[in-house]
């Protein structure tokens, strides 16, 4: 299998996830181990994550992959939560985590800076904009490279 059929992955457990509650938050295909490795990250919409909630998703997509022969060769199937300290991707995300300490990276020094510490206050198409000790900053947005929650000032 190669990295093209992810797309298609997501595709099939999105619906899979949804009748769980869930909401498939990434999936990636880790094709140097041995057996490779399909990981696919779900979150519960309603509360925590828990180890019923990827034995469900897990029970179910294997036995759509099985039955659809997407996956050629022995793989294993990994369901996982991606936990807090994340990277921050959707709009909902976005609004989810308002007010949460964030790290935004970029990919060229803005302000002389690669990286910064705030409060997420929102993302539009312009700007991610962080709070910096009441003040508010706005980051171009062809320039951030990445926007993950700061697990050690949550």
């Amino acid at each position: 299998m190669n990295k093209s059929v992810i797309p298609q992955i997501i595709e099939l457990a999105t619906p899979i996830a949804s009748n769980l509650d869930l909401e498939v938050v990434a999936a990636v295909f880790q094709s140097n181990k041995k057996p490779p490795v399909l990981r696919v990250d779900v979150r519960n919409l309603k509360t925590d994550t828990s180890l019923e909630d990827c034995e469900k998703m897990s029970r179910a997509l294997e036995e759509i992959l099985d039955s659809m022969e997407i996956m050629t060769g022995s793989y294993v199937l990994e369901i996982s939560s991606p936990g807090i300290s994340r990277q921050l991707t959707t709009d909902r995300e976005f609004i989810s985590f308002k007010g949460f300490a964030a790290i935004v990276t970029t990919y060229a020094p803005y302000q002389n800076k690669k990286q910064w510490l705030g409060l997420l206050v929102k993302r539009d198409e312009k700007a991610v904009y962080l709070n910096q000790k009441g003040k508010q900053i706005a980051i171009p947005r062809e320039l951030v490279a990445k926007v993950q929650l700061d697990d050690c000032q949550t």
